[in-house]
Protein backbone atom coordinates (compact mmCIF):
# COMPACT_ATOMS: atom_id res chain seq x y z
CA UNK A 1 0.00 0.00 0.00
CA UNK A 2 0.81 3.97 -1.08
CA UNK A 3 1.66 6.40 2.04
CA UNK A 4 -1.99 8.25 1.44
CA UNK A 5 -3.60 9.07 4.00
CA UNK A 6 -7.77 10.00 3.90
CA UNK A 7 -8.92 12.94 4.68
CA UNK A 8 -11.44 10.94 6.47
CA UNK A 9 -10.79 7.83 8.49
CA UNK A 10 -12.05 5.38 6.58
CA UNK A 11 -14.34 3.64 9.08
CA UNK A 12 -16.33 7.10 9.10
CA UNK A 13 -16.45 7.67 5.38
CA UNK A 14 -18.36 3.76 5.71
CA UNK A 15 -20.44 4.87 8.87
CA UNK A 16 -21.50 8.23 6.71
CA UNK A 17 -22.47 6.58 3.56
CA UNK A 18 -24.35 4.07 5.48
CA UNK A 19 -26.27 6.69 7.01
CA UNK A 20 -26.84 8.46 4.32
CA UNK A 21 -27.81 5.40 1.94
CA UNK A 22 -29.16 2.78 3.86
CA UNK A 23 -29.92 3.94 7.28
CA UNK A 24 -33.15 1.64 7.42
CA UNK A 25 -32.58 -1.45 9.46
CA UNK A 26 -34.69 -3.61 6.36
CA UNK A 27 -32.60 -2.13 3.88
CA UNK A 28 -29.97 -4.49 2.95
CA UNK A 29 -26.83 -3.17 1.57
CA UNK A 30 -23.28 -4.73 0.66
CA UNK A 31 -19.57 -4.05 1.37
CA UNK A 32 -19.19 -3.59 -2.13
CA UNK A 33 -22.09 -1.03 -2.30
CA UNK A 34 -19.89 1.14 -0.32
CA UNK A 35 -16.64 0.35 -1.12
CA UNK A 36 -17.71 1.66 -4.65
CA UNK A 37 -19.33 5.10 -3.29
CA UNK A 38 -16.00 6.19 -1.22
CA UNK A 39 -14.00 5.02 -4.64
CA UNK A 40 -16.16 7.58 -6.93
CA UNK A 41 -15.82 9.84 -3.35
CA UNK A 42 -11.98 10.00 -4.15
CA UNK A 43 -11.01 10.06 -0.52
CA UNK A 44 -9.23 6.05 -0.68
CA UNK A 45 -5.94 4.87 -1.42
CA UNK A 46 -6.31 4.08 -5.24
CA UNK A 47 -4.37 0.57 -4.92
CA UNK A 48 -6.94 -0.34 -2.43
CA UNK A 49 -9.47 -3.32 -3.20
CA UNK A 50 -12.47 -4.82 -1.80
CA UNK A 51 -10.25 -6.71 0.38
CA UNK A 52 -8.22 -3.87 1.90
CA UNK A 53 -11.82 -3.20 3.71
CA UNK A 54 -13.03 -6.48 5.09
CA UNK A 55 -11.46 -5.62 8.90
CA UNK A 56 -13.58 -2.23 8.99
CA UNK A 57 -16.92 -4.33 7.87
CA UNK A 58 -16.18 -7.14 10.48
CA UNK A 59 -15.69 -3.88 13.03
CA UNK A 60 -19.32 -2.58 12.31
CA UNK A 61 -20.43 -6.58 12.92
CA UNK A 62 -18.56 -6.72 16.02
CA UNK A 63 -19.80 -3.12 17.26
CA UNK A 64 -23.43 -4.43 16.92
CA UNK A 65 -24.37 -1.72 14.32
CA UNK A 66 -24.85 -4.24 11.21
CA UNK A 67 -25.13 -8.22 11.04
CA UNK A 68 -23.43 -10.13 8.06
CA UNK A 69 -26.64 -11.97 6.53
CA UNK A 70 -25.36 -13.17 3.67
CA UNK A 71 -21.03 -13.41 1.79
CA UNK A 72 -20.30 -14.86 -1.58
CA UNK A 73 -16.76 -14.90 -1.88
CA UNK A 74 -15.24 -10.93 -1.05
CA UNK A 75 -19.17 -9.78 -1.00
CA UNK A 76 -20.58 -9.16 2.46
CA UNK A 77 -24.77 -8.64 2.68
CA UNK A 78 -25.59 -6.30 5.71
CA UNK A 79 -28.46 -5.23 7.70
CA UNK A 80 -28.94 -2.51 10.08
CA UNK A 81 -30.20 -3.62 13.93
CA UNK A 82 -31.30 -0.13 13.94
CA UNK A 83 -31.03 3.42 12.89
CA UNK A 84 -28.24 4.91 13.07
CA UNK A 85 -27.82 8.62 14.65
CA UNK A 86 -25.52 11.02 13.85
CA UNK A 87 -23.19 12.58 16.90
CA UNK A 88 -20.29 15.19 17.11
CA UNK A 89 -16.79 13.64 18.39
CA UNK A 90 -15.72 17.27 20.20
CA UNK A 91 -12.02 15.24 20.98
CA UNK A 92 -11.42 14.93 17.12
CA UNK A 93 -13.65 16.90 15.57
CA UNK A 94 -15.74 14.44 13.13
CA UNK A 95 -19.36 13.91 12.56
CA UNK A 96 -19.50 10.40 13.35
CA UNK A 97 -22.69 7.64 13.07
CA UNK A 98 -23.74 5.14 15.92
CA UNK A 99 -26.33 2.92 16.16
CA UNK A 100 -28.17 2.80 19.65
CA UNK A 101 -27.04 -0.63 20.88
CA UNK A 102 -23.11 0.46 20.08
CA UNK A 103 -20.90 1.73 22.75
CA UNK A 104 -20.59 5.49 22.88
CA UNK A 105 -17.12 5.71 21.93
CA UNK A 106 -15.57 7.53 18.13
CA UNK A 107 -15.43 5.22 15.77
CA UNK A 108 -12.37 6.61 14.42
CA UNK A 109 -9.68 4.14 15.06
CA UNK A 110 -7.24 7.34 15.81
CA UNK A 111 -9.51 8.99 18.80
CA UNK A 112 -11.68 6.48 20.55
CA UNK A 113 -12.50 9.00 22.84
CA UNK A 114 -15.82 8.68 24.86
CA UNK A 115 -19.05 10.65 23.16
Amino acid sequence: MSDFTPAVPIELQIRKIIFEKFNDPDTKFTNDDIFEIIKTNGDVDPSWIIDDTESFFNILCDSGLARNIAQNFTTMYLKLFDPMEKLRCDSCGNDVFLGPSEERKCPNSSCRSSI
